[in-house]
């Protein structure tokens, strides 16, 4: 099924017009729960309530307020924001030219589709399209989006406009102000870094998006096919276990990394598959779990013996 406009106007550059749609560039398959009752089929359903109180409140005595710190509110009025918000864009003005790696990833929020909204509009859209594809430049707007104003970047693909929603400078954070351990005290050696170029280099790569996959939702999505299908029980691998806080040395993990990506360890070392294919030696494992079992069991029965001679002797003593 053909997505949905969730914007209908027109892109502007100069003095050309062409009417647009937007249109969302993903889909979101992320797995969503139902709260239920357990043993029943009976939805779990959440309530607003005066958490001073503990009673219920209707929607209709539901105010906004905004939070001044202090423990005080400030109270605003739909019809104030109403009045406050940004008046509704029909076009998309762009207002300037860049280079797109002049944008740091980091702003770029939500991708959409831009495309023309009747054979009329085909021709410019392709010209903007072709030419800002020559040019090697992105368009930079804003437009106002369901009582919200974005900034945009506009940029083209092999056969479409995309535009991609940003966030605006003062919402990104600073990291070397915000986050800890970000010094240069600890500064790599020469040949430390020699040796990690050498690591990326071996593992360097053409991208291949379908090469990964979501396998958390994978193995749900096959969880509940199995549980559908009357099989209630499942198994999982155990996790791989780690040395927390063990201090490596950096070289020699390089080192590795890269003898490792060059095929160096199939020679010495043991495969992933020979590894799960060995039978696990733990202690307490099942012989000796059973072992112990056994003679639980011995130690049970004897106390159980012990127990009916004890009170048989104390019926004879009573009589």
């Amino acid at each position: 099924m053909a997505p949905r406009a969730i914007w209908k106007g027109s892109l502007s550059f100069g003095l050309v017009n062409v009417p647009v749609g937007l249109y969302p560039a993903t889909t979101d398959k992320t797995l969503h729960f139902h709260q239920v009752e357990e043993g029943t089929s009976d939805r779990i359903r959440y309530k607003k309530v005066n958490e001073r109180t503990g009673r219920e409140v209707p929607n209709e005595r539901i105010v906004k307020a905004m939070d001044t710190g202090g423990g005080e509110y400030v109270i605003v009025s739909d019809e104030e924001l109403i009045e406050a918000e940004p008046e509704k864009s029909q076009t998309i003005d762009i207002e300037g030219f860049v280079d797109l790696h002049d944008i740091d990833p980091i702003y770029f929020r939500t991708t959409y589709y831009l495309a023309p909204r009747s054979d009329a509009g085909t021709k410019p859209y392709r010209l903007l399209r072709e030419a800002m594809d020559q040019a090697g430049k992105i368009g930079i707007a804003t437009f106002v989006m369901r009582n919200k104003e974005y900034l945009v970047a506009i940029r083209p693909e092999a056969d479409v406009l995309a535009l991609e929603t940003m966030y605006f400078a003062d919402e990104i954070r600073d990291p070397t102000a915000e986050l800890p351990h970000l010094g240069d005290r600890a500064s790599a050696t020469a040949k430390e870094r020699d040796m990690a170029q050498v690591l990326i280099d071996a593992l360097a790569e053409k991208w291949d998006p379908a090469a990964y996959h979501d396998s958390y939702r994978e193995h749900v999505q096959q969880l509940v096919a199995q549980k559908q299908a009357g099989h209630e029980t499942v198994t999982h691998e155990e996790p791989t276990q780690h040395s927390g806080g063990k201090v490596i040395n950096l070289l020699e993990a390089l080192q590795a990394s890269v003898e490792r990506s060059s095929g160096g360890s199939r020679a010495g070392g043991t495969s992933k598959a020979a590894v799960k294919e060995q039978p696990a030696s733990k202690k307490g494992g099942p012989a000796k779990k059973a072992t112990a079992k056994k003679a639980v069991g011995k130690r049970g029965a004897a106390g159980t013996a012990k127990k009916r001679a004890s009170t048989s002797t104390s019926r004879r003593r009573a009589s």
